[in-house]
């Protein structure tokens, strides 16, 4: 809550924050999902696939870098959950959300 006598954030700000948090919050949603996809075999005429195209294209450039950083563990691409709590590690300190 704001102190006595604080003035409150203008709108504009308050609105930015909004959504950028609803950003952070939809990147987390792909990479979960483009995770999940990888799990399964996709037929190249699947939907499915499509999909799964669209969320590398989307969260690779972030994924990307961290997954050559970083080795695999047991076979295991631990990247993507350590670009989600970086995420929300940043957006909890920057934003506050």
């Amino acid at each position: 809550g704001r102190v006595s006598g604080e003035a409150a954030p203008p709108r504009a700000l308050t609105f930015a924050v909004q959504l950028l948090c609803s950003l952070v919050y939809l990147y987390v949603l792909a990479i979960v999902a483009r995770a999940i996809l990888s799990w399964f075999p996709l037929a190249p005429s699947s939907p499915m696939t499509q999909v799964y195209g669209f969320l590398a294209n989307v969260t690779e450039t972030v994924l990307g870098p961290e997954r050559r950083a970083m080795p695999t563990i047991g076979g295991f691409d631990l990247s993507p959950i350590v670009v989600i709590i970086g995420l929300q590690l940043l957006a909890g300190i920057l934003l506050g959300c």
